[in-house]
């Protein structure tokens, strides 16, 4: 009886009852919220996933800067439509690195998850400066200024300084070299030695003149190495023969 008073008490009394209610929210947000700032325990790693290199982070704030996720998402639902046209559904894992991440909420274009590999170089380039010369039905607007801009790659220490602020995993070393491994990924393995930039990001990174243009590391090659490695670095067939092994 003692106990239904004071709840009456509570309800009578307005300021009371906005008081606990507040207080209420206040712990269950908290309960809900601290857990997500642990990474470890929200996201299971996925073999392969690694950070951006310097050059595909530049990619990666040109697709910021051009608000390319307003017409393109990054997120294969576990659907049988869109798995069918874009493969395997995305991962939390794949997204781990980003801040923030690029899954978008609209696709006026495709999904760009797994375009990595899909396409040339050159159908990148030639799309991103016409893209009706690709696909003519098309309403993206060209980006052919990307080819004649530098990319901006003087201060990309700075940037992988500040991610690790955040938990992506960037080395002191990657840091140091952040300019010199960006020049390498552009420029890749026929004119300058990338056995360094190999080294801390794998075997797998890709390294090539991306836009056709040998003297100039442009906005073109960040991009179009960023779109390159979008969905190429978790092993899908392997994780899928492990799933049906699975008893």
């Amino acid at each position: 009886m003692s106990f239904i008073k004071k709840h009456e008490k509570l309800e009578k009394n307005s300021i009371l009852l906005l008081i606990g209610i507040i207080i209420t929210v206040l712990i269950g947000g908290l309960v809900e919220i601290i857990p997500l700032f642990r990474m470890e325990t929200v996201i299971e790693p996925v073999k392969g996933v690694r950070p951006y290199t310097p050059l595909e982070l530049a990619g990666y704030n040109i697709y910021i800067r051009e608000g390319c996720y307003n017409c393109h998402s990054q997120q294969i639902r576990p659907l049988r439509d869109e798995v069918a046209r874009y493969g395997h559904y995305s991962l939390a894992a794949e997204s781990m690195y980003d801040h923030p991440f690029q899954w978008g909420s609209k696709r006026t274009g495709p999904d760009l998850a797994r375009v990595g590999g899909k396409y040339s170089d050159d159908w990148h380039v030639a799309h991103l400066k016409n893209p009706r010369d690709v696909v003519p039905e098309s309403i993206m607007p060209s980006y052919s200024f990307l080819a004649r801009n530098g990319a901006k790659i003087d201060d990309l220490d700075q940037h992988l300084r500040t991610l690790r602020l955040v938990g992506v995993p960037y080395t002191d070393e990657m840091i140091e070299n952040a300019e010199k491994d960006a020049i390498a990924q552009a420029n890749g393995e026929a004119k300058m030695d990338i056995s360094g930039l190999t080294q801390r990001y794998g075997e797998n990174v890709n390294a090539r003149d991306f836009d056709g243009q040998p003297n100039l590391v442009s906005e073109m090659d960040a991009l179009v190495a960023y779109l390159q490695v979008l969905g190429t670095m978790v092993d899908f067939k392997a994780t899928e023969e492990v799933e049906e092994a699975a008893p």
